[in-house]
């Protein structure tokens, strides 16, 4: 009897250091939070306007993304009121093979269209996607979502003049991102 109680806190503690190593490399996936106070999107979205092709020129790094370049983003609405997402980006480099994800959207109501949830893998797995501002000719637009662990900054060329480049930093810095955080795509 005595081997059993002996046994058992020793089970305890091992499962509660296997849980505790699960639980950090959990967290060594996420990336750091960019900004704690993640602002309500700016302006309403027409999505009609915004479906089309987006290049992304900078991001907060993450771990689906992580070696890419020549990323690309393309939305379409559907027939059945969804849209359709087609990302891509060349893995390890601008010569790397491209590596695809398709997913699909719902608007989020009452948001004039500005927040969707977004999905790559099936219903279970639904990610917020906030249009936090943009271009009144829809040629840039920050996205991120309520976490500020995520950052996109994204415009319909992949080599956008400068100027518009150091109004999407300022901006992003406007809205309370950390900016040393932008990882610089390359097309």
């Amino acid at each position: 009897m005595k081997l059993r109680r002996a046994a058992l806190p020793l089970a305890l503690i091992s499962m509660t250091a296997v849980a505790l190593a699960a639980t950090a490399a959990v967290a060594q996936l996420r990336p750091p939070v960019g900004n704690r106070a993640v602002p309500q999107p700016a302006k309403p979205v027409d999505i009609g306007r915004y479906a089309g092709l987006w290049y992304e020129i900078g991001r907060y790094e993450n771990s689906f993304e992580r070696g890419c370049d020549a990323v690309s983003a393309e939305y379409k609405l559907r027939d059945d009121g969804l849209v359709q997402v087609v990302n891509a980006c060349r893995q390890g480099g601008l010569d790397g093979p491209i590596k695809i994800a398709r997913g699909r959207a719902k608007v989020v109501a009452g948001s004039d269209n500005a927040k969707l949830k977004v999905s790559f893998f099936g219903p279970f797995f639904v990610g917020d996607y906030w249009v936090l501002d943009h271009g009144e000719a829809y040629d840039w637009s920050i996205v991120g979502e309520p976490s500020g662990r995520y950052l996109w900054l994204l415009t319909r060329s992949a080599e956008p003049p400068a100027a518009m480049r150091a109004m999407l930093e300022s901006r992003v810095r406007e809205l309370g991102y950390d900016t040393a955080l932008i990882r610089p795509t390359l097309h």
